[in-house]
């Protein structure tokens, strides 16, 4: 542990898993605190560079000096991530700076290979006229949460990208670890390989937030994700091959969170000191040790 990580302050459970927070810049850290090859997943989000008002990282450089900026992490998390490691990146645009994802999706090209793309879906609308007879279904289904914009150009914005990369797009995923059930149940006997009654969900992923009444108090860090994002991924890719998993950009701990609740290790840098004092404070209500 270095002088500028932290340990949680509560006497670890028993089997705890150990969660440490460096507050220092990611890849300084990763260069001196990561073996090659020594994390099996990474779940992420960078700052999008969209002008987001953080504590302590400027949210407005220029869009070359970002992309530049994303390079170097990259290269970084490409060293440290093992041979069939995966990367899920999470991000996000605006609707007047749509280009943000895939202008971070070239700079992963030259390190990764794209092996699948998920659509986080914050809000969804489904009615049910639009799904005819379908069992179960009473009434129109509105769910989710997202931020209203008012503006005649522009749709509300109830998506992000999950970017899941790898070195070689070659990595075995365990696809039923986040299956759902069938609804049709004849298709348990029907298909081969449904008599678990499970199947693939596919890459259009429902993770709701919870409502906010308060930033200060409810999420004190303006752009994070929910835990059940890092404990999807983290399902999805294998918990018996998560043996170590890192966030480079750790915030408010949903990853640390997410790797407390499953039981696996986990490593982040955070260069703020009141986002890594909440995220030590929810990793260790969460379980963990350090």
């Amino acid at each position: 542990m270095s002088e500028n990580s932290a340990p949680l302050e509560t006497p670890p459970a028993p089997g705890a898993p150990a969660v440490e927070i460096h507050l220092q810049d990611c890849v300084a850290g990763m260069g001196t605190l990561l073996a090659a090859g020594s994390v099996d997943v990474v779940v992420t989000s960078p700052p999008y560079n969209l002008g987001i008002a953080y504590n302590t990282h400027d949210d407005r450089a220029p869009r070359d000096e970002y992309l530049e900026w994303t390079d170097a992490w990259a290269r970084s998390v490409q060293r440290v991530l093992a041979p069939g490691g995966s990367l899920f990146l999470n991000v996000g645009g605006k609707p007047t700076d749509p280009f943000v994802p895939f202008d971070v999706l070239a700079v992963m090209r030259r390190h990764f290979a794209l092996q699948n793309v998920l659509h986080w879906v914050k809000s969804i609308a489904v009615m049910r006229s639009e799904v005819g007879n379908y069992p179960g279904m009473e009434t129109d289904l509105v769910v989710g949460h997202y931020k209203p914009i008012n503006s005649p150009r522009f749709v509300n914005d109830c998506h992000e990208y999950i970017f899941h990369l790898t070195h070689h797009g070659d990595v075995p995923l365990d696809r039923l670890a986040v299956g759902v059930p069938y609804r049709d149940k004849s298709n348990v006997t029907r298909w081969k390989g449904g008599g678990s009654d499970v199947h693939c969900r596919g890459n259009t992923w429902f993770l709701p937030y919870p409502t906010i009444m308060r930033r200060a108090r409810d999420r004190p860090h303006p752009a994070t994700f929910p835990p059940s994002l890092p404990d999807r991924c983290l399902r999805l890719h294998g918990l018996e091959r998560a043996r170590l998993v890192l966030d480079p950009f750790m915030g408010l701990g949903s990853t640390a969170v997410a790797c407390a609740r499953l039981g696996v290790p986990c490593v982040g840098f955070e260069i703020d000191p009141e986002y890594r004092e909440e995220a030590l404070a929810r990793a260790r209500a969460a379980g963990a040790s350090g």
